[in-house]
């Protein structure tokens, strides 16, 4: 049976318990996925996939259905540390062909240095399908100048959570890109 999602959605949430799994739980019933069987896939945007509205994406699942995700996840029990999950995305200009969704975990840095790092993540393997040549220590910025002239890339974006640790309790945080139909 071949699956190709006609459409996704991006959330996020945020869980905090004494036990790491039940944090963990807490995180995705934040995100809205906890009554999913989720399963963890690797990176590819499918070609012509729709970005909906995560209210849009749930009104067509069903508890206890297997759904398909790129989750990224990350977890602390230290008091006052900073910890991240990311999501970044790419969307190529022409549908046809696939886009890139990359998974970033991170402790210490803001939601926008995490976002930011993703996106460039998942358009950096884009741009590689592509043949989109740049400097790889380059800045952001200028990366973001090479992948706009070169009019291959039409969208990045991200979904990002972070949260600050507390003694003795586990804090979770998950973003994900969940697969719909």
């Amino acid at each position: 049976m071949q699956f190709v999602p006609k459409e996704i959605f991006l959330t996020k949430g945020v869980g905090r318990h004494p036990e790491k799994l039940a944090s963990f739980e807490e995180a995705l019933r934040d995100a809205k996925i906890a009554r999913f069987n989720l399963v963890h896939v690797s990176s590819i945007f499918p070609p012509k996939c729709k970005l909906i509205s995560p209210a849009r994406g749930l009104a067509h699942l069903k508890s206890g259905q297997i759904v398909h995700a790129v989750l990224a996840r990350n977890a602390v029990q230290e008091n006052h540390r900073l910890v991240t999950a990311s999501i970044g995305m790419a969307i190529p200009k022409d549908r046809k062909n696939h886009g890139y969704i990359s998974e970033h975990h991170s402790w210490g840095e803001t939601d926008s240095k995490a976002g930011e790092y993703a996106e460039d993540l998942a358009a950096l393997m884009l741009s590689t399908t592509l043949g989109i040549e740049f400097d790889c220590d380059a800045t952001w910025d200028k990366k973001e100048e090479v992948w706009e002239m070169s009019g291959k890339i039409v969208r990045t974006l991200n979904m990002t959570q972070s949260a600050i640790g507390r003694e003795g309790i586990w804090t979770t945080v998950v973003s994900a890109a969940v697969f719909v139909r």
